[in-house]
């Protein structure tokens, strides 16, 4: 019996003598065999030590439950007693003690390392190793650029190359706004890429600037009038911005009338070298600023009669004495939306106001779209004009060398990538805002294959990716008809159909038309919108003769077929066109 105790022992299992469990049989037998067994193992069996090195009753039956060694002793009906004579164990006993599991030597059973590890311990195994996720492997590339926001449109440079002419103008007619006279009225044309909004921003930071070191009242507000093309949001936008500079001016002044006013209370003296003649007049001065305070309320976007809303701003930009710069960037855009009413309102308004000056500075593209306003505002918006010619290929290579040596790495771009770039660009009338794209473009995708340096094979592929780009844009947003004249052309493609004519492209647009239960068009309207293709660069549209037949017109596709299909079968009424295709196809077979 002592061996078996010491095996057991040894074993740190804490299962019941052998002879014990294999004998037992079920039922009373197994009661009648732990009582035998009791009896021979003696008293000193009666107790145990546990791990921590307390004294526990040995429950033999428990530990045979928790422990699965006594299969049959699992499956027995009749109640367990232990050697104690305590009260036999139940099947609720037994529920309960698998449910929390086992406990006191059972727990050498936990420690042993061929155990089931728990769920708590995997997870936290995996949280605490070094896995490599989705980004690590793009970051552990050396970057090419050093600051890629200088090749964006939105910055604005310290330095404008071959602008120089230009801004000086500009300089020299808004320096009589530091000497608190009202600037000329500017128009500045030039086509898109110019330098105009960049030359434009860059000279009304200076007159910022400059203000402040003189300590003269001189403000410059931007709108972008393609985003804010209504006279109410352009009034409603200038009047918030006013009300929240007239806030701060408001609470300063406050701050400072306060302090004085207590400092006052102590010193009377001290008013003497003041505007105030006595403390009534501070208080008074800082309950007319509280009052001014409440009053000032912003527009909201949209519910005023537009009356009101310029009445708050003319109130708002009047409130201090200032001259303020009006920018209005893609002025043509306000003016085609709603009319020359807010240009005749703004620059009426200096003969209105009395503590203010206002000075209007306009950016257009288009260098005709004065021809739209009413003569009494064309003759006062117009007083001076600035005309922003196209780079040429020298000067868009030197923009380009000057933001490169900011935007990347030393050694990041081989000789011959901004050249190339400033040659593409020089192609399409001069754009700078084309060759900076172009530039992070290719800069983009030789970072993204992990490559060393910029080379001229990325800037191809950047002039392709940006080509694609746009031609997407301009597909996606056809009207309906002028999408399914080109899909019917496509289609005429696919089939191999060349010289493609009128006729052939009007048939197929009526069948297309009938497939999506479209309105159809005459065929010279169709022949109209081809031409508006033709126009966009989509397809190339020739005129040819025919002799005695007439003439007509022979087109083809100038834009990549698969990508430009896609796209029309990206619009949800030409979705279900692709059903036309077989139908087609049975046409030409024939």
């Amino acid at each position: 019996m002592d061996d078996d105790t010491s095996r057991r022992d040894d074993d740190g299992e804490g299962r019941t003598n052998h002879s014990t469990a294999d004998d037992a049989p079920s039922g009373d037998g197994r009661e009648s065999s732990a009582s035998a067994s009791s009896d021979a193992d003696g008293e000193s069996d009666g107790e145990r030590v546990g791990d921590d090195g307390t004294v526990a009753d040995d429950d033999r039956a428990d530990d045979a439950e928790s422990e699965g060694t006594t299969d049959d002793d699992a499956e027995s009906d009749g109640p367990v007693s232990d050697e104690a004579g305590d009260d036999p164990v139940t099947a609720e006993d037994i529920d309960i003690q698998e449910s929390i599991g086992p406990s006191g030597a059972d727990d050498e059973v936990a420690d042993d390392p061929s155990t089931d590890v728990s769920l708590d311990e995997v997870v936290l195994d995996e949280g605490g190793s070094d896995s490599r996720g989705l980004f690590d492997d793009l970051l552990s590339g050396e970057p090419i650029f050093e600051n890629k926001e200088v090749l964006r449109p939105s910055y604005t440079p310290h330095e404008l190359p071959h602008r120089t002419e230009q801004i000086n103008q500009m300089a020299t007619i808004l320096v009589s706004a530091l000497r608190g006279e009202t600037p000329s009225n500017i128009l500045i044309y030039g086509k898109t890429g110019t330098g105009k909004t960049a030359s434009a921003k860059f000279v009304s930071q200076e007159l910022e600037s400059t203000s402040q070191k003189y300590d003269v009242p001189c403000e410059v507000e931007y709108i972008n009038c393609e985003v804010t093309d209504t006279q109410y949001r352009v009034l409603a936008q200038l009047a918030n911005k006013f009300i929240e500079k007239n806030f701060g001016v408001i609470e300063d002044e406050l701050d400072r009338l306060e302090d004085l006013r207590t400092r006052a209370r102590e010193t009377p003296d001290l008013l003497a070298d003041t505007a105030f003649d006595s403390l009534s007049d501070v208080e008074e001065r800082i309950d007319q600023l509280e009052t001014d305070r409440e009053e000032m309320e912003t527009v909201p976007m949209t519910g005023w009669p537009t009356d009101r809303v310029y009445s708050t701003f003319f109130d708002a930009v009047d409130y201090n004495e200032r001259v303020v710069v009006i920018m209005l960037d893609e002025i043509d855009k306000l003016v085609e939306k709603s009319g020359d009413d807010t240009l005749y309102n703004l620059s009426r308004m200096n003969s209105e106001l009395d503590n203010s000056r206002i000075s209007i500075m306009g950016i257009s593209n288009d260098l005709k779209f004065t021809d739209f306003l009413d003569p009494r505002v064309k003759s006062s918006l117009g007083e001076e004009e600035i005309v922003f010619p196209p780079y040429d290929a020298n000067q868009l290579r030197d923009i380009l060398q000057h933001r490169a040596d900011v935007a990347f790495k030393s050694g990041a771009l081989t000789e011959d990538v901004i050249p190339l770039c400033a040659a593409f660009a020089a192609q399409e009338h001069g754009d700078a805002r084309r060759a900076l794209d172009l530039l992070r473009t290719a800069g983009e995708l030789a970072e993204r294959g992990q490559a060393d340096t910029v080379e001229e094979a990325h800037v191809r592929q950047a002039q392709d990716k940006i080509e694609l780009d746009r031609v997407v844009e301009v597909v996606r947003t056809l009207p309906t008809q002028s999408k399914i004249v080109l899909f019917a052309i496509i289609l005429l493609e696919k089939n191999g159909v060349r010289n493609i004519n009128t006729g052939e492209v009007f048939n197929i647009y009526k069948r297309l038309c009938e497939e999506i239960d479209a309105d159809i068009l005459t065929q010279r309207r169709v022949t109209d919108l081809i031409s508006e293709l033709d126009m966009l660069g989509i397809v190339n549209a020739v005129v040819v003769s025919k002799g005695r037949y007439g003439r007509t017109k022979e087109i083809s596709l100038s834009v990549p077929i698969d990508e430009t299909e896609a796209v029309l079968l990206s619009d949800s009424r030409l979705g279900d066109i692709e059903n036309a295709q077989p139908f087609v196809q049975a046409r030409f077979d024939n």
